[in-house]
């Protein structure tokens, strides 16, 4: 009887949680554009005009830049981290990882005002370049924790073997390290990049006059009114964020089947 209790809880909280995610997901595909049930019919026709739409195309130009920088600079300086952390010893190592991850249990919205007036301080306008720093900031963190995860997985005899035989600490890297590495480096980069993709947020306190990211150009258009392009638009942006992760997890898992056979 309890457990079939907890099943019965557990239903509820996925329905809770999803529905309206399967209801957004509907309703972009309604021919009317009133969004009520029962729906008129199927039709492409928002999903249409929102390939037209000159802003919402310039917004999804600017997080994809956004997102793919973001992605590249967190892994970057993740593994960098997670290797100076792990395979060195550094003074402080403790300190350091706890402010490398800190940005996870500070609430984004007391980041966001902290480095809005961070930045004020310093006289420093809004721009792009403060927009992309703050996204690194929020997404270093995650790739930190699964590229140490996996470096810890790896043996160091490996490494040592290597550069027994003659090899430079570069060369070992790139040919040992780093291809054992490739699973979690692939894995927490599109964790940057998806994050980075959904934010709104920081965003919306860091990005200068005239820019608009996917999210922000959703909530400016909410403000006037409840357009069934919102919901098309919506739709794209589960399908990216929902799809790019289970991708990266397929491909991920297979890359290191592959290297563990």
């Amino acid at each position: 009887m309890g457990w079939s209790l907890i099943r019965l809880w557990t239903i509820l909280v996925y329905l809770f949680m999803f529905l309206p995610v399967a209801v957004v997901v509907l309703l972009s595909f309604n021919a009317s554009q009133f969004g009520s049930f029962p729906m008129t019919g199927l039709s492409f026709r928002w999903f249409i005009e929102l390939a037209n739409n000159d802003a919402i195309l310039r917004a999804f130009q600017t997080s994809l830049i956004l997102g793919a920088l973001t992605a590249v600079i967190s892994t970057t300086l993740g593994v960098l981290a997670s290797l100076a952390l792990v395979r060195y010893t550094v003074p402080g190592s403790n300190l350091i990882s706890t402010c490398l991850i800190a940005p996870i249990l500070v609430p984004e919205v007391v980041l966001a005002v902290a480095l809005l007036l961070f930045l004020n301080f310093l006289s420093i306008n809004k721009s792009f370049f403060l927009l992309l720093m703050g996204h690194v900031i929020f997404t270093l963190p995650f790739v930190i924790l699964v590229v140490q995860a996996r470096l810890v997985g790896i043996r160091r005899d490996m490494e040592e073997a290597a550069l027994s035989l003659g090899a430079s600490p570069i060369q070992t890297f790139f040919q040992i390290t780093l291809p054992l590495l490739a699973p979690a480096v692939f894995a927490g980069m599109l964790f940057a990049f998806t994050i980075s993709f959904d934010d709104i947020t920081g965003t919306l306190f860091w990005k200068p006059g005239g820019v608009e990211t996917v999210p922000t150009q959703i909530f400016a258009m909410l403000r006037n009114s409840i357009s069934p392009e919102i919901n098309a638009l919506g739709s794209v942006m589960i399908a990216l964020t929902v799809g790019l992760p289970l991708l990266g997890a397929a491909i991920a898992r297979r890359m290191a089947i592959k290297r563990g056979g």
